[in-house]
C-alpha cells in the first residue's frame, strides 16, 4: 500500500473517528428529553430555512475552488471543483487546521487531475486569502451597523467598533488595490506568485462575503427559532465567534461559538438552537463529505486497477505475435 493511500486512509478514520467524538460532544451533556423538547421548539420552516442557508454557504465554498482554479491556470469543470471543494471543506470544517486538513484532500483530488504540488499549494492559498477577505468585510460591515454588541464583546470603548470597522475594511481595499496596480512577479521567502486580476479579487470578497453572511443566516434561523433575536446579533455573535476558532483552530468550534452566544444572546442560546446549528452545517456536510471520499476512492481505485489490467493486457498482445 502507498504511502499517499495510507495517509487518505488515516485522514478518512480519523473523520469517523472525529464524527463520533463531535455527536458525544454534543449530545452527552443533555439528556435525551432536554434535546427532543428543545430542538422540537424550533419550527420546521426555520430548520429548513437554515438547511437552505447551509447549502447556499457550501455553493460558496465551492466558488472559492472554482477561482482559485482559473488563478492557478488550470480552469477544470464546475463539477470537479465543487466535488473537490465540499469533500474537502466539510471534513476540513470539523478537524481544524482547515488549511492543512481540506489542503490533503485537496491535493488527493487536482493532482489526480492534473495539477502540480505547487498549483494545488496556491488554490490552497487563494482559498484561504478568499476566507479572510470574506470575513474581514463582514466584520467590518456588522462593527458599523452594529457596533454596541460588538463593544460589548470586545470589552472597548464606543469609538473602538468603528475604529475596528476601518481596519477591517483595509485588508479587502489594500488587497483589491494590489491586484489592480502590482503586474510583476511577488516574492516572500522561497515562494513567488502574481496578484489575481481585479476581477477574479472582486470575486472573493463577494463570495467570501456571502458565505459568511449564509452561515449567519443559519445560525439565525436556529437562535430565532427559540427566542427573539435580530440577523445582525446572530450574525455579531458568528463572526466574533469565527474570528476566534481561526485563531485558536478548535475543532468544528467546540465551546467557543456557544460561549459567544451565551454572551450576546442569552435567551436564544438554548440546547436545541446550537446543537441542530452544529448538525445541520457541521456534523451532516461532515458525514457527507466521508461518504463522497469514500466512494470516490472507490470509484478511482477500480478505474485504476482497470487500467493496470489493460496495461498489461496490450503488452502481452506482441509477444504473443513473436511466439
Amino acid at each position: 500500500m502507498s504511502v499517499k493511500r495510507v495517509i487518505l486512509n488515516s485522514v478518512m478514520a480519523l473523520g469517523v473517528l472525529l464524527a463520533g467524538y463531535l455527536l458525544y460532544t454534543v449530545f452527552s451533556r443533555y439528556s435525551l428529553d432536554e434535546i427532543i423538547q428543545s430542538v422540537g421548539s424550533i419550527s420546521y420552516l426555520r430548520l429548513v430555512a437554515a438547511l437552505s442557508f447551509c447549502a447556499l454557504s457550501y455553493v460558496c465554498l465551492t466558488g472559492f475552488d472554482w477561482m482559485a482554479l482559473r488563478y492557478v491556470g488550470k480552469p477544470l469543470s464546475y463539477p470537479k471543483a465543487a466535488l473537490a471543494s465540499f469533500t474537502a471543506l466539510s471534513i476540513g470544517h470539523n478537524l481544524g487546521f482547515a488549511a492543512l486538513s481540506s489542503g490533503a484532500i485537496r491535493y488527493r483530488y487536482y493532482v489526480r487531475w492534473g495539477l502540480s504540488p505547487e498549483q494545488v499549494a496556491k488554490v490552497i492559498l487563494f482559498c484561504g486569502a478568499t476566507v479572510g477577505l470574506g470575513l474581514s468585510t463582514l466584520a467590518g460591515c456588522l462593527a458599523l451597523i452594529n457596533p454596541d454588541d460588538v463593544g460589548k464583546m470586545l470589552r472597548v470603548s464606543f469609538l473602538d467598533p468603528y475604529v475596528l470597522a476601518c481596519i477591517c475594511f483595509l485588508v479587502p481595499a489594500i488587497y483589491l488595490l494590489m491586484a489592480g496596480l502590482i503586474t510583476t512577479r511577488l516574492r516572500i521567502w522561497k515562494w513567488s506568485f502574481v496578484m489575481p486580476d481585479v476581477r477574479l479579487a472582486i470575486g472573493q470578497v463577494v463570495v467570501g462575503t456571502l458565505n459568511f453572511t449564509c452561515v449567519a443566516a443559519c445560525l439565525h434561523q436556529v437562535l430565532a427559532g427559540v427566542a427573539e433575536a435580530t440577523f445582525i446579533q446572530s450574525a455579531t455573535a458568528f463572526v466574533l465567534a469565527n474570528i476566534a476558532v481561526l485563531i485558536a483552530h478548535v475543532p468544528g468550534g467546540l465551546g467557543v461559538l456557544e460561549a459567544t452566544v451565551s454572551t450576546l444572546l442569552p435567551e436564544a442560546a438554548s440546547v436545541g438552537s446550537l446543537i441542530a446549528f452544529r448538525v445541520i452545517y457541521f456534523l451532516m456536510p461532515l458525514l457527507g463529505g466521508l461518504t463522497i471520499l469514500a466512494i470516490s476512492e472507490l470509484v478511482i481505485g477500480r478505474r485504476g486497477r482497470q487500467r493496470l489490467t489493460e496495461g498489461a493486457e496490450d503488452t502481452s498482445e506482441p509477444q504473443a505475435q513473436l511466439l
